[in-house]
This record gives C-alpha cells, structure tokens and sequence, in this order.
C-alpha cells in the first residue's frame, strides 16, 4: 500500500510530467551578508492526473518549491519546465491558491474571480460566464456581491479556489490552503476539492499541494514527497493506492498516517543524539521556553512518557510544531525520544518541579550546554564595558548555522537568554548587557 521509493524525478506512469522542477536550488541573501540556502539540487516531476503532496518540517522549502514551479519565484539555479519547455514569468498551466487567501478587500466576490480573467484578456461574456460557473460550482451562488469583509474563513477560501480555476488550469497549486479554517470547514472543502478534480473532463488534471497535516495529506494525496530542511532536499516519496472515496477513519487511511509518522518522526526525532559539539551549532529550534515547560508539565502529570502523536492530539498542536518544541526539550537535555515516545530526563524533571522563582537558574544551566550561549557569555565577561551587540550574535550565527534565517534564529536566541537571566537586551540599542 504504501511504497517508499527515491526518484527525485519520478515520471508517475512513466509519461512525459506537466510541469518538471530539474536540479533546483534557491537562495536568499541575509541582512548580515551571506546566503541562506533554501531549496539545494530538487529535481521533481509532477505527472497527469494525481494529486501530489509536499510534506515536511517547517523550514523545509515546500512553499518555495510551490512558487518555483508555479513561476512566482525564480531558482537561483537549476530549471522549470511546462510540458518540457522552459517558461518566462507565470507558469500558464497553473491555478494558485494561497493559505491567507490574498483576496481584494476592495472587490466583490464576482469582482475577485473575474479580476484573472481580465488581467488574462478574455472576452467580456467570457469572463462573465467562467466566474458564474466556477462560483457555483465552489457552492457560493448567491453571495457574488458580497465583500471579504463579509465572509467566514471557509467561504474566503472558496472565493480563492474559484478564482484559480476560472482559468482552467492544468495544475492547480494549493499552498496549506486549509489551514486558515476551522476543522469542519477544512474537511468539507478537501472532499469538494478532489469532487472538482475528479472531473476528468475538465481541468484541474493535477493538484499539487503544500500541507504540515499528516491526515490531510493522507487523504488527499496519491503521491507524498518528503522533505529535508537546511537546506530543502527530497527525502523519499511515498505512493498512496488507497482507493478513493477515502474514508478518515478508515483502517487503510489510519494505517497510511501511521506509516507517514513514522518517516517524520524518524526524520525530526532521531533515536540517537548528535556528539555534544555538534549538537550546539544546530539551529534554535522554533520554541518559546514557555512551550517548552508547557511540554514537560505535560509529561510530568502522565508519569513522565507519552507518545508523541498522542500529545500532538490532545494538546491540539500541530504536528510539526510539537516536534519543534520536543526538539528544543531534547537539545536542552530535559528529555529524551527514544522511538516515538517522549521521556521526561532528570533535568527535565527538577525544572518542571521547581518553583517559578529558581525555574530560570535551572534553564540557565541547560543553555550553558550549547556552545553559542556560551561564547556569547563569555563575551560579555571579557568585554570591557559588558556588552555585546545584536551584530556580533548575526555574525557567530552567520558561521555557526549558515542556513538559517538569522533574524528568527537571534530572536529565539534573545529568548531563550533572556528566560534563563544570561543577559538582559535593548531592543532600541541593539545590546546585550549582563541581567540585572
């Protein structure tokens, strides 16, 4: 049912791909000078007729592969093929739909799915009857004079879907286009979703879409790619024969989600630690030290252990949120994840059960075991005035997690220095000094 298999650049059925990602790698300039890597040598292939996930951590470049291939941005090497030719500008076989709708405030619904045909230069009858059609068939006739401002999060999302498909793309490309509605809502428009691209007659012949929900994808997709972070890679890709209409609680589709935990948890929570040495210059995983307490009083009031997807469930956090927040626990030594099970370690345990007056002590302790912390401790001592500014941080950040996006990686970093009463910082002044 579920077969593993690498081939980053599979041709589904061996036919020639719609669209085609070859030797991809994209690159940001940072503030402080550098590059950030984002995606590095992708080479994928999207075929006829299926629908294709992206799934990986965050940081992992899905929504930068998505924007590549769909023209929205340029790799800084490698190319993108439509129907085996090169493109300039937007992909013309693409329909994109956005996780935070990006819908006109100024533009009625009608107004919002007519503005591609416009921009595109249909004619005026056209362009009336494909926004009539595609609104009715997302399931909003009668609210085409409504503004954004006067729609749910659900119907915002269908205004988006209509507006992509009134040009009747080959590919449509949907980037978490769910995750800005509640649970129900989503629910309802992945079934009307794939009732609209089972609609061989006409298009979309493809769905590709960008999602961090393990049971979405397993629903949805017939084809998952797995991806690496730091820079983006494919990891494997995994075929779901699951017949369709999949049903959720299905045995094959639960069995499918368990199957796609496991690769993530393998991925993210490896059962052996990096040396020490290591393990300091990995980058500040995306926690507050307040999660991370809420994690260990989590274990704590369950003796200590507990599966990770079951905290992910009863906590209501998103999958790879929670495993940020796990990460960040294990680089700190207050636990450990041997297989999928979460351990409260010693440390983990007197932090937990101290009081909020010497919480910070014991977390000072723990940072101090990550080499960045300590240099930038040791600074301040040896600085004649005690301080240390913001660009002396970017600069030992720039070399000792090259990959990262250094402003996010020194606002975690102030973060968890300041919790632990390592330094105090100006924001206004952009210095860190020794605590008060």
């Amino acid at each position: 049912m579920a077969a593993e298999f690498p081939g980053p650049a599979a041709r589904p059925n061996g036919a020639e791909p719609l669209c085609e990602a070859r030797d991809v790698s994209v690159s940001f300039p940072q503030p402080s000078g550098g590059v950030r890597e984002v995606l590095a040598h992708v080479s994928f292939a999207v075929g006829a007729e299926e629908v294709i996930a992206l799934l990986g951590p965050s940081g992992c470049g899905k929504s930068t592969l998505l924007r590549v291939l769909s023209g929205l941005a340029k790799p800084t090497s490698g190319e993108v093929l439509y129907r085996g030719a090169p493109f300039e500008g937007l992909n013309p076989g693409v329909g994109f739909v956005f996780q935070s709708f990006a819908l006109f405030p100024w533009m009625t619904v009608e107004e919002n799915v007519e503005a591609p045909l416009v921009a595109a230069g249909k004619p005026p009858d056209e362009v009336r009857a494909r926004a009539e059609r595609v609104i009715r068939l997302v399931g909003l006739a009668g609210s085409e004079g409504a503004y954004p401002r006067e729609l749910s999060g659900g119907m915002k999302q269908r205004v988006g879907m209509a507006r992509a498909l009134s040009l009747e793309p080959e590919l449509l490309f949907m980037d978490e286009p769910f995750s800005q509605v509640d649970a129900l809502t989503a629910e309802g428009l992945r079934a009307e979703v794939l009732d609209i691209w089972s609609e061989k007659e006409r298009n979309p012949r493809t769905i590709v879409l960008v999602s961090h929900d393990i049971a979405e994808v397993a629903y949805m997709a017939d084809r998952i790619v797995v991806l690496d972070a730091n820079p983006g890679r494919i990891r494997t890709e995994i075929r779901n024969d699951l017949p369709r209409p999949r049903v959720y609680r299905s045995p094959g589709l639960l069995a499918m989600v368990e199957r796609l935990h496991e690769v993530i948890t393998g991925m993210e929570m490896p059962d052996a630690a990096p040396p020490a040495a290591a393990a300091s210059f990995e980058p500040i995983p995306d926690a507050t030290p307040g999660e991370v307490i809420g994690l260990l009083e989590y274990l704590d009031a369950r003796g200590g252990r507990e599966d990770v997807f079951r905290i992910a469930e009863e906590t209501g956090h998103a999958f790879d949120k929670l495993i940020s927040v796990v990460n960040a626990a294990e680089m700190l030594d207050l636990v450990d994840t041997p297989k999928r099970t979460v351990l409260l370690d010693a440390p983990g345990r007197r932090l937990v059960r101290a009081g909020p007056a010497e919480r910070p002590a014991i977390w000072r302790d723990q940072v101090l075991r990550l080499r960045l912390f300590r240099q930038i401790a040791e600074a301040l001592d040896r600085s004649e005035r005690h301080r240390v500014s913001r660009e002396f941080v970017l600069e030992l950040i720039a070399m000792a997690m090259p990959q990262e996006d250094y402003d996010t990686a020194f606002a975690r970093f102030v973060a968890w220095g300041r919790y632990g009463n390592l330094f105090a910082y100006d924001d206004a002044a952009e210095l860190l000094t020794p605590p008060e």
